[in-house]
């Protein structure tokens, strides 16, 4: 037993777990593909523009030319296990990125020699960031008219705040691109161009490539010894070897205080396997990275990556594939078989594995377990989503606190026929599963979906992959914000039901009390010590019948669901029933419902109404240059600017501002920043202005 968890351990220390991530048109699944042909995972390269890339799987892709999915792959070098997971660089999928990141150890940031750091560069860079996740920078397309290498480092140190270090330059640019020189052994690297750049020719310099070499070798390690002083004692008493300068360039890379950057044409076959190289030497093992901190039985709790632990997963994405739930899972700890018994601690629910699947794009390689720092999608969890902690029952470990996602814009759909509602449903039915984020329901009168989400632009993407994935048109309605009401203030409310329904005559009486009570703090209703069913009361002492208790409390919770003048859901508000009327043989239980609507009703007129809307945190990351514009185009928003700060080389204003203002102000920051603006927006709360 000893043996298998030291060799699962030993695999653990071998294996990488990393994206591929960078701004649209980078050139990031070309990248994989040759990854994948030279780890031999293919035997045969696709192209991106053919439409035959191994990653691009979906027809939209295909078509498109763009990823729009991440996807996820396998491959071996040099006896190093690689997951890479393939994500897209348009800015309307970074959600993709982002669940990507909270799994990966390590990533690689693809950058065009001529584009240098575009605008969704920055995007993905910083999300990578906000996870914490160490980087290694591959400046591709080194072949193309206007490559710059040095200019793209200069972008880098100056757009991202990286600290960029060269361990290979570009032998020639442009049209001369001929192969790469390496900084750290002093070779020239050539990629033979008869067996696709399979072969490496690897060659002494001649006179002018040292002189050339030169400066930019003195440049790296002057640079390593600037950051690490281990390294910075060796170079100063020049006693250094090359493994001290992997070591050094490791140590770096996992702190996060440098970034190794490489060269290379993913497209003409060069640079990719020093690539590979630096990948097994720089980034981390799932044991380099700290330990994930979750919460067990209301305590914070620290998931270890141990094989031989309890399992610890979670859920990073789910597909739905013929009605059946797909999880795609990264295990933090412990080992899973196919047949075990789960349980999923998001939705307290017991879950079985089916079968086990590595992922390689659209096809699957079964596996009969993983364990500890494997990605894998696992058939047989029907209750998974996104986000979702999967454990073992006796192991109740959440691994983030799950926030509660408060939708704060709708959108009524209406299907043209009703062959395609039945459509709709399915892929609204999909999205729920996928994204847990999203939230829909269909009015009964009028018969329209209405579909709610975070904001405009994820309701945009939503409509946009209806029409891709399912060919659906469905008639969309103007977005509306989502309001909530509570009472203006205290007010006392009576409520008489006497009426015949039927042949039987209802009665009953209800007097309360609303109250508002602090934002965000919800609904409360309680009753006088005479009607509470939960007051231990005295032997023989009379008891009021629990069930008109419970009436009256229904009652008032269904006239809390919408606002008798408004429609709006109500919140915030603390509701007193002081006085169930009460008649022997006379007071009947939906009497005593039918009161206690009434009686809501008539304190709700008297205390008077007060909208309340989502205010939403807006977090603008943006370069000085455009502080200006943005600050001014958030003011006339409605915006109220309460924090800020310098991140890196960008300026960070942090502010609150009405939903209903912020419609179209991601095109207009865009349009106001020449795009170099990124925006987070996250619901705050309910208020009124």
């Amino acid at each position: 037993m000893a043996s298998s968890a030291s060799m699962q351990l030993e695999h653990m220390k071998q294996m990488r777990n990393i994206g591929i991530i960078a701004h649209i048109d980078a050139g990031k699944t070309t990248l994989t593909e040759r990854m994948l042909f030279y780890t031999q995972k293919i035997h045969r390269m696709g192209e991106v523009h053919d439409g035959t890339a191994t990653m691009d799987f979906m027809p939209e892709e295909q078509e498109r030319g763009i990823t729009i999915a991440a996807a996820a792959t396998f491959c071996q070098w040099e006896n190093h296990t690689l997951n890479i997971i393939d994500t897209p660089g348009h800015v309307d999928f970074t959600i993709e990125v982002e669940r990507s990141l909270r799994v990966l150890d390590g990533a690689v940031g693809v950058f065009c020699a001529v584009g240098g750091v575009e605008p969704q560069s920055e995007t993905v860079w910083r999300q990578s960031e906000h996870f914490e996740v160490p980087k290694l920078a591959f400046i591709n397309k080194m072949d193309r008219a206007g490559a710059n290498f040095s200019a793209v480092l200069t972008a880098l140190r100056d757009r991202l705040g990286a600290n960029p270090l060269a361990i290979n330059i570009p032998l020639g640019e442009e049209d001369t691109f001929r192969g790469i020189i390496d900084l750290i052994s002093e070779q020239a690297l050539e990629f033979s161009p008869e067996d696709q750049g399979r072969t490496v020719l690897r060659r002494e310099l001649n006179a002018d490539e040292t002189s050339y070499a030169a400066p930019w070798r003195e440049q790296l390690l002057e640079g390593l010894a600037d950051i690490d002083d281990i390294f910075m004692e060796k170079y100063l008493n020049g006693e250094f070897s090359q493994e001290d300068v992997h070591t050094a360039l490791r140590r770096i890379t996992l702190a996060r205080k440098g970034c190794p950057v490489l060269a290379g044409s993913a497209l003409r076959n060069m640079g990719v396997q020093p690539l590979l190289d630096a990948v097994c030497r720089y980034l981390p093992s799932p044991l380099d990275i700290p330990a994930p901190s979750g919460i067990k039985n209301g305590e914070p709790y620290t998931v270890h990556p141990d094989p031989t632990g309890k399992p610890v997963a979670l859920v990073f994405k789910v597909q739905l594939e013929e009605k059946r739930r797909i999880a795609l899972l990264r295990l933090y700890s412990g080992t899973i078989k196919e047949g075990d018994g789960l349980y999923n601690a998001s939705r307290k629910k017991e879950e079985r594995v089916s079968r086990i699947f590595r992922l390689h794009a659209d096809r699957r390689e079964q596996l009969s377990e993983a364990s500890a720092g494997d990605i894998v999608a696992v058939l047989g969890l029907r209750s998974a989503c996104t986000g979702d902690t999967i454990t073992t029952p006796d192991n109740p470990v959440l691994l983030e606190s799950v926030e509660g996602y408060q939708p704060v814009i709708s959108l009524a759909l209406e299907p043209r026929n009703s062959e395609e509602g039945k459509k709709l449903d399915e892929a609204l039915e999909r999205y729920l599963a996928e994204d847990p984020t999203l939230a829909a329901t269909q009015d009964e009168g009028s018969g329209h979906r209405i579909v709610s989400g975070m904001g405009e632009l994820h309701l945009e993407v939503l409509l946009e992959r209806m029409k891709r994935e399912y060919g659906l048109l469905p008639r969309a309605g103007q977005p509306q914000v989502v309001m909530r009401e509570t009472i203006a203030q205290a007010a006392e409310g009576h409520g008489r039901f006497d009426r015949e329904l039927g042949d039987v005559r209802h009665l009953g009486e209800v007097d309360l009390q609303l109250s508002p009570r602090p934002r965000g703090s919800g609904n409360l209703v309680r009753f006088a010590p005479e009607y509470d069913p939960d007051i231990k009361r005295e032997k023989g002492e009379a008891v009021f019948p629990r069930q008109f208790v419970e009436d009256v409390r229904q009652g008032v919770q269904d006239s809390l669901l919408s606002d008798p003048f408004t429609g709006y859901p109500m919140q915030d508000i603390e509701v007193l029933v002081t006085r169930i009327g009460r008649e022997e043989g006379r007071t009947t239980s939906a009497g005593c419902h039918m009161a206690a609507g009434m009686a809501m009703r008539d304190a709700l007129e008297k205390g008077g109404s007060l909208t309340l809307e989502p205010i939403m945190k807006v977090e603008i990351s943006v370069p000085e240059d455009f502080l200006g514009n943005a600050i001014s185009l958030f003011n006339s928003r409605g915006g109220r600017v309460e924090n800020l700060s310098n991140r890196a080389t960008l300026k960070t204003i942090e502010g609150l501002a009405p939903m209903s203002k912020l419609f179209g102000f991601s095109t207009a920051l865009r349009s106001a920043t020449q795009g170099r603006a990124g925006l987070i927006l996250k619901f705050e709360t309910y208020d009124a202005l």
